[in-house]
């Protein structure tokens, strides 16, 4: 008897196959892609949670695999939603857990000492007017979706990985996270782009306690290279799993981050404000603490690429830095 393939599974080209995993977060799905060209390889894990297991396994099952089956993961990048269940496969099959060299020096140790990675966030923010309340119970959360790797093997930017029977380039598109790591391959005019470029909502590029000091001008260029490279379609992690359009929509976004830092300009000329503040300008809407907490990150990537580029300046006041005209 034919078994019908899981409806969350579509066949992208060959042996590559993309898995919506549900996640409780608004996106409601991630993608993960399995590639069932030896050696067995899963792109991202989805979060480690029993629903997103259960769906991984119905599709390892509909190919007769299970975890011991997989042979490598490549994450795109160490957000929860992507890196989740990155230590129980390496648990279970002895797989290679890789990761684009930068985000391993600039993650390493975050998913293993919560505490710590909590506190000196929490002081961050604080030093950007949040109140604890607003930040600390949305952060702690998420530590237990992830179960993180023991051993993280990198990949570099340049380096050529196989799949699906091709020969893929390694990209750093850095802005969502500092090493957010892309996939391309130019015959196929496809660009597995994960959180780097996505339909319907822009990705979250946000300035946290260990991230590099310009996250938005670092994501500028990262629009700027996909739009060069005009992928036929690109791969995402959310809302897809395909993307058409994709040069059309990195401009798209670009225009949107530019929109929003005419938005700050303005704010910051009415009068000084701490970042906690002016993210009630750049999102004012009501948000839950998880949604306030990126809220507040996306705003301070934005005012720091006003300041760094010398339009804004900031002062310290009471403990709390303060930007102004």
């Amino acid at each position: 008897m034919t078994v019908s393939p899981p409806a969350a599974l579509h066949h992208l080209h060959a042996a590559l196959y993309a898995l919506q995993v549900p996640i409780p977060l608004p996106m409601k799905t991630v993608t993960v892609l399995i590639d069932l060209t030896p050696p067995i390889t899963l792109i991202d894990t989805a979060l480690n949670t029993p629903e997103a297991r259960q769906t991984i396994e119905d599709a390892l099952a509909h190919f007769g695999l299970h975890w011991p089956d997989i042979e490598r993961v490549i994450i795109t990048h160490h957000h929860p939603d992507h890196y989740g269940l990155a230590g129980l496969i390496e648990e279970r099959s002895g797989a290679a857990i890789q990761m684009l060299d930068v985000e391993i020096e600039r993650s390493e140790g975050f998913w293993h000492d919560p505490a710590r990675s909590v506190a000196r966030q929490l002081e961050f923010f604080s030093g950007h007017g949040a109140p604890e309340a607003a930040t600390a119970e949305a952060q702690l959360h998420s530590f237990g979706w992830v179960l993180p790797a023991a051993r993280l093997v990198p990949l570099s930017e340049g380096q050529t990985v196989p799949l699906a029977g091709h020969d893929w380039q390694v990209l750093w598109l850095p802005g969502h996270s500092d090493g957010h790591l892309g996939l391309w391959q130019p015959e196929l005019g496809t660009l597995i782009a994960a959180d780097a470029i996505l339909p319907r909502i822009t990705p979250n590029i946000g300035l946290y306690a260990s991230s590099r000091p310009d996250p938005l001008g670092d994501y500028f260029g990262t629009l700027g290279k996909i739009a060069a490279l005009s992928p036929a379609r690109a791969v995402v992690g959310h809302h897809g799993p395909l993307l058409e359009g994709v040069a059309a929509r990195a401009n798209m976004i670009r225009d949107h981050h530019l929109e929003r830092l005419d938005e700050l300009r303005l704010a910051v000329r009415e009068r000084p404000r701490h970042a906690y503040d002016l993210s009630f300008t750049m999102f004012a809407r009501e948000l839950p603490p998880s949604g306030r907490r990126f809220a507040l990150a996306e705003t301070l990537a934005h005012a720091e690429h006003l300041r760094l580029a010398g339009e804004i300046e900031r002062s310290e006041e009471g403990g709390v830095w303060v930007y102004h005209a």
